[in-house]
């Protein structure tokens, strides 16, 4: 694992609440990484690593920052939305790159579409766009079919090898490039001071967040996110079986769309020098 250029951990009052986020300081524009559900900005590092020679680079970090009950309808994501909103103005970002994954994704389309955020744009990695009856559906964890397996998820390991073994073997992360599971490993994983390693965002947590999803539906916001739109869709992503992306393209004022064959729903994961070149390209376009 290559930690060269390690970034800045720093905390940031949002009023309420305090965020943690990464910095990589670098010339030129900002662009913020948003992590998918129960996931961390470490795994933004080989991306943000790269990014940051020719950018200054935010990742913060949306998992424990508010208490939810996953049972209570879990954390919504417009207050999600509003705190990247908060959190964008109190580090006075003016006009970032907004780069969301899964959650991250529609969390940024949400600040951008209601609360007034404004980026020079914006990338969209397999955000999590709902089929619209799904919104108009009251459920219960057990019912959810992300928020059901995640609070039952193996949290506790007793050793690191234990624990990339195991994970080795699940199918959501055997294609994982061997630095990202480092980091997880190492940061999304805590010592437990009985011994062993925990899962830094517990099930309850991922659950709460997967809940959250389900309060607002962001598909008659999207013609008001302004800016260019990237989309970029893992070809073997099992949620093409029911989030219709290609619909989102056409309903973003400025959309465009890309296809990574071969890859799932973890794209950053899988492929991350692919996504850095996405990201790259996509910046390089918009200023142009």
């Amino acid at each position: 694992m290559n930690l060269d250029e390690h970034p800045r951990a720093l905390i940031q009052n949002i009023g309420d609440v305090e965020l943690s986020y990464l910095e990589y300081e670098g010339h030129g524009e900002t662009v913020l990484l948003l992590h998918a559900t129960g996931f961390l900005p470490w795994l933004w590092h080989p991306i943000a690593r790269t990014l940051s020679g020719s950018c200054r680079v935010i990742a913060p970090y949306f998992c424990d920052h508010r208490r939810a009950d996953p049972e209570k309808g879990g954390l919504n994501w417009m207050v999600l939305a509003q705190d990247l909103k908060i959190f964008c103005d109190r580090l006075a970002l003016e006009a970032p790159v907004l780069v969301g994954h899964s959650m991250g994704g529609t969390v940024i389309t949400i600040a951008a579409g209601i609360f007034g955020l404004k980026p020079k744009g914006i990338v969209l990695i397999e955000p999590i766009f709902l089929p619209e009856d799904f919104y108009r559906t009251q459920i219960r964890v057990d019912d959810h079919p992300l928020a059901s397996k995640s609070i039952r998820r193996r949290d506790h390991w007793d050793n690191a090898d234990e624990a990339r073994a195991y994970l080795r073997a699940r199918e959501l992360f055997k294609n994982w490039d061997e630095e990202m599971l480092d980091l997880y490993i190492r940061f999304g994983l805590k010592t437990e001071e009985t011994g062993g390693l925990r899962l830094a965002c517990s099930p309850s947590r991922e659950a709460a967040l997967f809940m959250g999803g389900m309060h607002y539906d962001p598909w008659p916001i999207l013609p008001a996110v302004q800016c260019p739109v990237l989309i970029v869709e893992g070809g073997e992503s099992e949620n093409r079986q029911f989030i219709d992306l290609k619909k989102a393209l056409t309903l973003f004022a400025r959309g465009s769309y890309r296809l990574v064959e071969g890859a799932g729903h973890l794209i950053p994961m899988e492929r991350p020098r692919e996504t850095t070149e996405i990201i790259t390209a996509f910046c390089r376009q918009i200023q142009g």
